[in-house]
């Protein structure tokens, strides 16, 4: 596929000059609080730690639903024989035939360790019916994305790092994707308009990728075998977005990565956690704590929050990302107070929820129950021992959220 920008030479300095975009609060009401909802932002403050070490708004309540190296819990007195994976990140449910859904969440560790992906099983009323292995024999697994046709996306944050595309019911067995690319994955996102996918790249130097597929199946699922993986060229000041052609795709470790191949194209700092969401992809990049907003109708990216400039930067190792189904947009923090921080539709920022003493851990995997009901996350190398320093706790969050979701 030729690149169908603009072929002028890239301005010198672009890795300077998107930090000269500015933050645009008109862009922060494309993500549509509906009506009867109010935002998760203002459900109030945050109250004393619970017993599991989370500081959440009155009238919600925690449960730990799985413990690194511990054997899943279907009650106090049944345990699951299949025992949590380690250094839980990048997670996502999935709505089953009995009303039911799944959890999946990826385990940042190497394939000796157990890297790969779990699941958790849930029933209509929320009790954990089951636990399994999705994917096994990879390496540190971190974070990855839903697809709109019901499967996982799991990828490898490792130099030359691939990604492999998972069924959360772990009846069909993972496959690798390489038409996907080569390199330092964080995480992926599909527009469900397109089939198109938006990749992040954790590296410095990292890049914003797409992948559009070649073809689709008879379904109309877009097949992820061939296609074109394209990199980002963002014009200074206008945030007008080109996509040009990666030459290589898969390099091995003797060729050009693939965020150099395209030397015009523009570098993110850390890019990581990445979502889907009417019309519009979210990400974020460490690097520099920012969180971005591409419209993909007029392939425009916006700033929409910026720690060094915000006149409240209380969100800071910016990191996993979702959308609640409120269109607030959730911002996980590796490090930073370790909180789960919302942007509302004004721009305005609030914490969600807080996890005390594990400072050095961080927060992965936010997602929401198909009905939006309740909340999964993981401390990834959190525990109630050792001075909070582990090998991952994966969280539940159940409480008022009719409040907010005007049901």
């Amino acid at each position: 596929m030729q690149d169908q920008g603009s072929r002028r030479s890239f301005i010198k300095g672009m890795g300077a000059g998107i930090a000269g975009i500015a933050v645009g609060s008109s862009v922060m009401g494309l993500s549509r609080i509906a009506a009867g909802q109010v935002s998760l932002g203002r459900l109030g403050p945050l109250g004393a730690p619970d017993r599991n070490d989370v500081r959440l708004p009155a009238g919600f309540e925690s449960r730990i639903v799985g413990r690194a190296g511990y054997r899943v819990r279907r009650s106090f007195f049944d345990r699951l024989d299949y025992r949590w994976h380690s250094f839980p990140d990048g997670g996502a449910t999935f709505a089953t035939d009995d009303g039911g859904w799944i959890y999946v969440s990826n385990s940042e560790t190497p394939s000796f360790a157990g890297g790969g992906a779990s699941a958790l099983r849930f029933d209509a009323n929320g009790g954990i019916r089951d636990a399994y292995r999705i994917l096994g024999d990879t390496n540190q697994n971190c974070a990855g994305g839903p697809t709109p046709w019901g499967t996982w996306l799991s990828c490898e944050e490792v130099p030359f790092g691939r990604v492999f595309e998972c069924d959360p019911t772990g009846r069909r067995r993972a496959v690798e994707r390489p038409a996907l690319g080569f390199f330092k994955h964080e995480a992926v996102a599909v527009d469900s308009a397109t089939g198109a996918l938006y990749l992040t790249e954790d590296e410095g130097d990292g890049r914003l990728y797409r992948f559009v597929p070649q073809s689709v199946d008879a379904r109309g699922v877009p097949r992820l075998d061939a296609g074109a993986l394209q990199v980002a060229r963002v014009e200074n000041v206008t945030g007008a977005v080109k996509w040009l052609d990666v030459p290589n795709p898969r390099p091995n470790p003797f060729q050009t990565p693939t965020r150099r191949q395209r030397p015009d194209s523009t570098a993110f700092n850390g890019g990581e956690g990445i979502w889907y969401h009417d019309g519009k992809v979210y990400f974020t990049t460490k690097g520099d704590n920012r969180v971005w907003c591409l419209l993909l109708e007029s392939q425009t990216l916006t700033l929409i929050y910026d720690a060094a400039s915000s006149g409240n930067p209380i969100l800071t190792g910016v990191d996993n990302v979702t959308v609640a189904p409120t269109g607030d947009i959730l911002v996980a923090e590796d490090g930073g107070d370790m909180q789960l921080v919302v942007i509302d539709g004004d721009g305005d920022l609030a914490p969600l929820l807080q996890v005390v003493d594990q400072n050095q851990s961080e927060i992965t995997g936010p997602a929401f129950s198909p009905d939006g009901t309740r909340l999964y996350f993981s401390s990834q190398r959190g525990s109630r021992v050792l001075g909070g320093l582990g090998f991952g706790l994966t969280y539940e969050i159940r409480g008022p959220f009719d409040q907010v979701l005007g049901s």
